[in-house]
Order: structure tokens, then sequence, then C-alpha cells
């Protein structure tokens, strides 16, 4: 435990876990997931934020957790949501993540 007063450390940062498994109103096939990942990320940067930041989400939501904690880490990401649906940066801008780009529904449809 911290002296009284202390300031919140890196170590007391939230530690990165994949979302709740989750089902999508429609079922989806993984191509499907793919394109309406592909159009979040090319408009995220439209919701305010810094594309830097933009960037570094991404990646963390492309990769393995312990890498991705790694990103949001060096990125300066304030991780709200364990499971990165809600982060903000250094200024205070807020980030949201839908699930879909987190991780896979449970409804989703294999490619065959």
């Amino acid at each position: 435990m911290g002296c009284a007063g202390s300031s919140q450390t890196k170590g007391d940062a939230k530690k990165i876990r994949k979302p709740k498994p989750w089902k999508h109103p429609q079922p989806l096939t993984k191509t499907q997931l793919m394109q309406l990942r592909d159009e979040f990320w090319d408009t995220s940067p439209h919701y305010g934020g810094r594309k830097e930041i933009w960037d570094a989400l991404r990646a963390a939501a492309e990769a393995d957790l312990t890498l991705a904690q790694a990103i949001v880490d060096s990125a300066g990401v304030i991780v709200q949501n364990a499971d990165l649906t809600v982060c903000y940066d250094e200024r205070g801008a807020k980030y949201e993540l839908p699930k879909y780009v987190l991780s896979e529904p449970t409804n989703l449809i294999r490619d065959s």
C-alpha cells in the first residue's frame, strides 16, 4: 500500500482484458466483422481526440493482451474500462471503442 496522499502510480493502472462475451444484434460473418472494424477505424479520428491515440488504440485492439497493455501504457492512454471500451488521453479527451473492434461476438458465423 502507498503512503497516504501519494499519487496514483503506474502499478495501479487498470490491467486490460478482453470484453465479456457479447452478441451482435444480427449474426455476422468474419468478413462483415472486419468491414465493421475497418469502417470504425477509418472514421474514428472524426470523433475527436488525437490521431496517434486512435492509432495506438487500434494497435492495442488488434494485439494480444500483453502487447496491448504495453501499447496503451507507452501511449499514455488512461484506461477507464478494463476492456478498453472507454479510455482517455492525458488531455482528458474521451475515446470510446465498440466491442466489435475488441473481440468477436458469440454469434459470429464462421466462414466456410
